[in-house]
Protein backbone atom coordinates (compact mmCIF):
# COMPACT_ATOMS: atom_id res chain seq x y z
CA UNK A 1 0.00 0.00 0.00
CA UNK A 2 1.34 3.46 -1.33
CA UNK A 3 1.89 6.45 2.01
CA UNK A 4 -0.80 8.80 1.72
CA UNK A 5 0.44 12.58 2.11
CA UNK A 6 -2.41 14.75 3.96
CA UNK A 7 -2.62 17.98 5.54
CA UNK A 8 -2.99 21.90 4.64
CA UNK A 9 -1.88 22.31 0.85
CA UNK A 10 -0.04 25.66 1.90
CA UNK A 11 1.83 24.36 4.30
CA UNK A 12 3.08 21.13 1.44
CA UNK A 13 3.74 24.26 -0.76
CA UNK A 14 5.78 25.79 1.70
CA UNK A 15 7.50 22.35 2.42
CA UNK A 16 8.57 21.64 -1.41
CA UNK A 17 10.30 24.88 -1.92
CA UNK A 18 12.27 24.54 1.10
CA UNK A 19 13.40 20.96 -0.14
CA UNK A 20 14.18 22.00 -3.38
CA UNK A 21 16.22 25.42 -1.76
CA UNK A 22 18.29 23.05 -0.04
CA UNK A 23 18.68 20.45 -2.82
CA UNK A 24 20.02 23.30 -5.01
CA UNK A 25 22.21 24.66 -2.16
CA UNK A 26 23.65 20.79 -1.70
CA UNK A 27 24.34 20.11 -5.70
CA UNK A 28 25.69 24.07 -5.65
CA UNK A 29 28.42 23.32 -3.26
CA UNK A 30 29.15 20.18 -4.91
CA UNK A 31 30.06 21.07 -8.07
CA UNK A 32 32.30 24.07 -6.54
CA UNK A 33 29.75 27.00 -7.65
CA UNK A 34 28.51 29.24 -5.09
CA UNK A 35 30.13 30.87 -2.09
CA UNK A 36 32.99 27.85 -2.97
CA UNK A 37 36.19 29.29 -4.27
CA UNK A 38 37.00 28.13 -8.06
CA UNK A 39 39.83 25.59 -8.51
CA UNK A 40 42.94 27.21 -9.70
CA UNK A 41 43.96 26.86 -13.34
CA UNK A 42 46.93 24.54 -14.21
CA UNK A 43 50.17 26.27 -13.76
CA UNK A 44 52.35 26.07 -16.81
CA UNK A 45 55.40 24.39 -16.63
CA UNK A 46 58.91 25.46 -16.08
CA UNK A 47 60.84 26.24 -19.28
CA UNK A 48 63.67 23.69 -19.12
CA UNK A 49 65.17 24.63 -22.87
CA UNK A 50 67.01 27.66 -23.77
CA UNK A 51 66.68 28.08 -27.54
CA UNK A 52 69.28 31.36 -27.74
CA UNK A 53 72.13 29.07 -25.64
CA UNK A 54 75.15 27.84 -27.97
CA UNK A 55 75.59 24.43 -26.90
CA UNK A 56 78.87 24.86 -28.53
CA UNK A 57 80.33 27.48 -25.93
CA UNK A 58 78.47 25.92 -23.14
CA UNK A 59 79.96 22.10 -23.15
CA UNK A 60 83.22 24.47 -23.79
CA UNK A 61 82.49 26.32 -20.79
CA UNK A 62 81.96 23.34 -18.81
CA UNK A 63 84.31 21.49 -19.49
CA UNK A 64 86.50 23.80 -17.88
CA UNK A 65 84.46 22.70 -14.26
CA UNK A 66 84.43 18.88 -15.52
CA UNK A 67 88.20 18.85 -15.49
CA UNK A 68 88.44 20.50 -12.33
CA UNK A 69 86.19 18.66 -10.30
CA UNK A 70 86.70 14.91 -12.23
CA UNK A 71 83.30 14.47 -13.44
CA UNK A 72 81.58 14.20 -16.91
CA UNK A 73 79.12 16.16 -18.97
CA UNK A 74 75.53 15.24 -19.68
CA UNK A 75 74.26 16.46 -22.93
CA UNK A 76 70.04 16.75 -22.40
CA UNK A 77 69.01 17.27 -26.13
CA UNK A 78 65.37 17.93 -26.92
CA UNK A 79 63.17 21.04 -27.28
CA UNK A 80 60.67 23.06 -24.80
CA UNK A 81 56.89 21.14 -26.31
CA UNK A 82 58.87 17.70 -26.17
CA UNK A 83 56.41 15.92 -23.52
CA UNK A 84 58.84 13.06 -22.45
CA UNK A 85 62.10 15.78 -22.15
CA UNK A 86 59.94 17.48 -18.98
CA UNK A 87 59.13 13.71 -17.45
CA UNK A 88 62.87 12.48 -17.50
CA UNK A 89 63.94 16.49 -16.42
CA UNK A 90 61.55 15.60 -13.74
CA UNK A 91 62.62 12.15 -12.74
CA UNK A 92 66.08 14.10 -12.31
CA UNK A 93 65.20 16.29 -10.21
CA UNK A 94 62.32 14.43 -7.89
CA UNK A 95 64.49 11.04 -7.07
CA UNK A 96 66.93 11.10 -4.22
CA UNK A 97 69.47 8.96 -5.72
CA UNK A 98 69.63 9.96 -9.47
CA UNK A 99 69.90 13.79 -8.04
CA UNK A 100 72.37 12.58 -5.83
CA UNK A 101 74.70 10.71 -9.10
CA UNK A 102 74.23 13.60 -11.00
CA UNK A 103 75.31 16.34 -8.64
CA UNK A 104 78.37 13.92 -7.90
CA UNK A 105 79.58 12.92 -10.98
CA UNK A 106 77.98 14.63 -13.64
CA UNK A 107 77.47 18.74 -15.07
CA UNK A 108 74.64 18.56 -17.24
CA UNK A 109 74.17 20.53 -20.32
CA UNK A 110 70.26 20.96 -21.74
CA UNK A 111 70.73 21.27 -25.48
CA UNK A 112 67.49 22.49 -27.48
CA UNK A 113 67.98 20.94 -30.90
CA UNK A 114 66.88 24.55 -32.47
CA UNK A 115 69.46 26.16 -30.80
CA UNK A 116 72.61 27.48 -32.55
CA UNK A 117 75.17 24.55 -33.59
CA UNK A 118 73.00 22.08 -31.68
CA UNK A 119 72.53 20.05 -35.30
CA UNK A 120 76.25 19.81 -35.45
CA UNK A 121 76.94 18.46 -31.82
CA UNK A 122 73.56 15.91 -32.16
CA UNK A 123 75.77 14.30 -35.38
CA UNK A 124 78.92 14.34 -33.86
CA UNK A 125 77.06 12.23 -30.75
CA UNK A 126 74.80 10.29 -32.88
CA UNK A 127 77.87 8.47 -34.57
CA UNK A 128 78.59 6.77 -31.12
CA UNK A 129 75.71 5.01 -31.53
CA UNK A 130 75.61 1.38 -32.82
CA UNK A 131 74.50 0.52 -36.26
CA UNK A 132 71.41 -1.11 -34.80
CA UNK A 133 70.51 1.93 -32.82
CA UNK A 134 70.63 3.68 -35.93
CA UNK A 135 68.30 1.91 -38.14
CA UNK A 136 65.66 2.41 -34.68
CA UNK A 137 63.44 5.69 -35.19
CA UNK A 138 65.37 8.47 -33.33
CA UNK A 139 63.35 10.67 -30.48
CA UNK A 140 63.94 12.57 -27.66
CA UNK A 141 65.42 12.95 -25.22
CA UNK A 142 68.74 12.03 -26.10
CA UNK A 143 71.27 11.33 -23.89
CA UNK A 144 75.03 11.96 -24.64
CA UNK A 145 77.87 11.84 -21.99
CA UNK A 146 81.19 13.52 -22.50
CA UNK A 147 84.28 13.41 -21.28
CA UNK A 148 86.42 16.63 -19.53
CA UNK A 149 88.11 17.17 -22.85
CA UNK A 150 84.14 17.13 -24.58
CA UNK A 151 85.04 13.62 -26.13
CA UNK A 152 81.70 11.71 -26.71
CA UNK A 153 81.70 8.05 -23.95
CA UNK A 154 78.22 7.23 -24.32
CA UNK A 155 75.40 8.02 -26.73
CA UNK A 156 72.21 7.02 -25.17
CA UNK A 157 68.09 6.80 -26.61
CA UNK A 158 65.60 7.11 -24.07
CA UNK A 159 62.95 4.57 -25.42
CA UNK A 160 64.95 2.07 -23.76
CA UNK A 161 64.71 3.55 -20.43
CA UNK A 162 61.08 4.06 -20.58
CA UNK A 163 58.35 1.60 -18.55
CA UNK A 164 54.64 3.16 -19.95
CA UNK A 165 54.09 6.02 -19.87
CA UNK A 166 57.16 7.12 -17.80
CA UNK A 167 60.85 6.46 -17.57
CA UNK A 168 62.50 3.71 -15.40
CA UNK A 169 64.11 5.14 -12.46
CA UNK A 170 66.52 2.00 -11.94
CA UNK A 171 67.17 1.30 -15.77
CA UNK A 172 67.60 5.56 -15.92
CA UNK A 173 70.36 5.40 -12.67
CA UNK A 174 72.14 2.58 -13.79
CA UNK A 175 72.70 4.22 -17.11
CA UNK A 176 74.33 6.80 -15.60
CA UNK A 177 76.41 5.48 -12.77
CA UNK A 178 77.53 2.74 -15.67
CA UNK A 179 78.66 6.25 -17.67
CA UNK A 180 80.40 7.75 -14.77
CA UNK A 181 84.01 8.96 -14.98
CA UNK A 182 85.85 6.12 -13.02
CA UNK A 183 86.12 6.63 -9.37
CA UNK A 184 90.22 6.54 -8.21
CA UNK A 185 91.94 4.72 -5.29
CA UNK A 186 92.50 7.53 -2.56
CA UNK A 187 95.75 5.67 -1.28
CA UNK A 188 96.99 5.85 -5.07
CA UNK A 189 95.90 9.35 -5.09
CA UNK A 190 98.02 10.07 -1.84
CA UNK A 191 100.89 7.98 -3.08
CA UNK A 192 101.32 9.46 -6.13
CA UNK A 193 100.89 12.75 -4.55
CA UNK A 194 103.95 12.05 -2.04
CA UNK A 195 106.01 10.78 -4.83
CA UNK A 196 105.58 14.04 -6.56
CA UNK A 197 106.44 15.73 -3.34
CA UNK A 198 109.34 13.90 -2.87
CA UNK A 199 110.67 14.59 -6.74
CA UNK A 200 110.11 18.46 -5.78
CA UNK A 201 111.61 18.94 -2.35
CA UNK A 202 107.88 19.88 -1.18
CA UNK A 203 105.14 18.76 1.29
CA UNK A 204 102.02 17.52 0.77
CA UNK A 205 98.70 20.22 1.04
CA UNK A 206 96.15 17.27 1.53
CA UNK A 207 92.45 18.23 1.81
CA UNK A 208 89.71 16.44 2.49
CA UNK A 209 85.86 17.12 0.91
CA UNK A 210 82.66 15.77 -0.93
CA UNK A 211 80.97 16.91 -4.15
CA UNK A 212 77.96 17.91 -1.28
CA UNK A 213 80.11 20.43 0.46
CA UNK A 214 79.60 23.96 -0.75
CA UNK A 215 82.16 24.85 1.11
CA UNK A 216 84.94 22.61 0.09
CA UNK A 217 83.79 24.16 -3.50
CA UNK A 218 84.49 27.47 -2.81
CA UNK A 219 88.49 26.19 -1.20
CA UNK A 220 88.81 24.78 -4.20
CA UNK A 221 87.70 27.58 -6.24
CA UNK A 222 90.17 29.68 -4.28
CA UNK A 223 93.09 27.26 -4.82
CA UNK A 224 92.84 26.98 -8.26
CA UNK A 225 92.87 30.52 -9.14
CA UNK A 226 96.38 31.29 -11.38
CA UNK A 227 97.72 33.47 -8.70
CA UNK A 228 97.16 31.32 -5.90
CA UNK A 229 98.43 28.25 -7.09
CA UNK A 230 101.48 29.46 -8.37
CA UNK A 231 102.44 30.64 -4.86
CA UNK A 232 101.58 27.28 -2.98
CA UNK A 233 102.81 25.21 -6.02
CA UNK A 234 106.43 26.45 -4.68
CA UNK A 235 105.99 24.81 -1.30
CA UNK A 236 103.30 22.54 -1.98
CA UNK A 237 101.75 19.56 -3.78
CA UNK A 238 97.99 20.56 -3.27
CA UNK A 239 95.79 17.38 -3.28
CA UNK A 240 92.61 16.52 -2.48
CA UNK A 241 90.53 13.29 -0.77
CA UNK A 242 87.05 13.18 -2.40
CA UNK A 243 85.53 11.10 0.67
CA UNK A 244 82.31 9.97 -1.26
CA UNK A 245 83.79 9.70 -4.72
CA UNK A 246 87.08 8.16 -4.36
CA UNK A 247 87.19 4.78 -3.14
CA UNK A 248 88.81 4.18 0.11
CA UNK A 249 88.67 7.83 0.67
CA UNK A 250 87.03 8.08 4.04
CA UNK A 251 89.56 5.28 5.10
CA UNK A 252 92.63 7.54 4.46
CA UNK A 253 90.77 10.79 6.08
CA UNK A 254 90.61 8.65 9.21
CA UNK A 255 94.48 8.27 9.46
CA UNK A 256 94.97 11.25 9.77
CA UNK A 257 91.76 12.56 11.54
CA UNK A 258 90.27 10.22 14.81
CA UNK A 259 87.06 12.37 14.77
CA UNK A 260 84.69 13.82 11.95
CA UNK A 261 83.39 16.47 13.77
CA UNK A 262 84.24 19.70 12.98
CA UNK A 263 83.12 19.39 9.46
CA UNK A 264 84.80 19.73 5.39
CA UNK A 265 86.75 20.85 4.10
CA UNK A 266 89.39 19.77 6.66
CA UNK A 267 93.01 19.42 5.50
CA UNK A 268 96.86 18.53 6.85
CA UNK A 269 100.29 19.32 5.82
CA UNK A 270 102.10 15.95 5.44
CA UNK A 271 106.28 15.38 5.12
CA UNK A 272 107.53 12.92 2.66
CA UNK A 273 107.09 10.28 4.41
CA UNK A 274 103.11 10.92 5.12
CA UNK A 275 103.55 12.38 8.59
CA UNK A 276 100.97 14.69 9.28
CA UNK A 277 102.82 18.06 10.51
CA UNK A 278 100.34 20.11 10.86
CA UNK A 279 96.25 20.34 10.32
CA UNK A 280 93.77 22.81 9.76
CA UNK A 281 92.64 21.86 13.61
CA UNK A 282 92.77 25.43 15.32
CA UNK A 283 92.21 26.77 18.87
CA UNK A 284 88.68 27.11 17.89
CA UNK A 285 87.87 23.63 16.20
CA UNK A 286 88.07 23.22 12.03
CA UNK A 287 89.08 26.41 10.09
CA UNK A 288 87.63 25.09 7.32
CA UNK A 289 87.24 27.60 4.54
CA UNK A 290 88.73 30.86 6.05
CA UNK A 291 85.82 33.13 5.74
CA UNK A 292 86.11 35.15 8.80
CA UNK A 293 89.33 37.72 9.83
CA UNK A 294 90.66 35.07 12.70
CA UNK A 295 90.16 32.02 10.24
CA UNK A 296 92.37 33.99 7.50
CA UNK A 297 94.89 34.21 10.12
CA UNK A 298 94.88 31.06 11.42
CA UNK A 299 95.13 29.35 7.75
CA UNK A 300 97.84 31.67 7.19
CA UNK A 301 99.59 30.49 10.30
CA UNK A 302 99.39 27.07 9.33
CA UNK A 303 100.83 28.17 5.86
CA UNK A 304 103.47 29.90 6.93
CA UNK A 305 104.77 27.45 9.83
CA UNK A 306 105.07 24.42 7.39
CA UNK A 307 107.03 26.88 4.49
CA UNK A 308 110.42 26.85 4.10
CA UNK A 309 110.53 28.89 0.51
CA UNK A 310 107.53 31.22 0.37
CA UNK A 311 108.59 35.12 1.22
CA UNK A 312 106.42 38.02 3.30
CA UNK A 313 105.70 39.24 -0.22
CA UNK A 314 104.00 36.35 -1.43
CA UNK A 315 102.05 35.45 2.48
CA UNK A 316 100.25 39.07 2.06
CA UNK A 317 99.42 38.10 -1.39
CA UNK A 318 97.52 35.46 -0.40
CA UNK A 319 95.73 37.39 2.47
CA UNK A 320 94.65 39.76 -0.01
CA UNK A 321 93.48 37.03 -2.18
CA UNK A 322 91.68 35.48 0.70
CA UNK A 323 90.63 38.60 2.00
CA UNK A 324 88.87 39.63 -1.59
CA UNK A 325 87.24 36.21 -1.98
CA UNK A 326 85.63 36.92 1.47
CA UNK A 327 84.49 39.68 0.51
CA UNK A 328 82.61 38.39 -2.28
CA UNK A 329 81.26 35.16 -1.20
CA UNK A 330 79.83 37.82 2.28
CA UNK A 331 78.05 39.57 -0.29
CA UNK A 332 76.84 37.10 -2.02
CA UNK A 333 75.25 35.71 1.37
CA UNK A 334 73.75 38.59 1.98
CA UNK A 335 71.79 38.97 -1.58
Amino acid sequence: MKARITGDPRKLLSLAVVLALGLGAALAAQQGTGTQPKPAGRQPRAAIYDKAADPKVEVEKTAQRAKKENKRILLMFGFEACGWCHKLHDLFASNQEIRKTLSNEYLVVMVDIGSPNASSLLETCKAALTPEELKKPFGYPFLTVLDANGKVVKAQPTDVLEEGDHHDPKRVLDFLIGSATPHPDAKTVLEEALSRASAGDKRVFLIFGAPWCGWCHKLEDWLTQPEVAAILDREFVVTKIDIDRMNGGKEVMKQYRSTDSGGIPWYNILDLKGKSLATADGPDGNIGYPLKPREIEQFLALVKSQSRHLDAPELEQLHRSLDAAAGRIEKQIRH
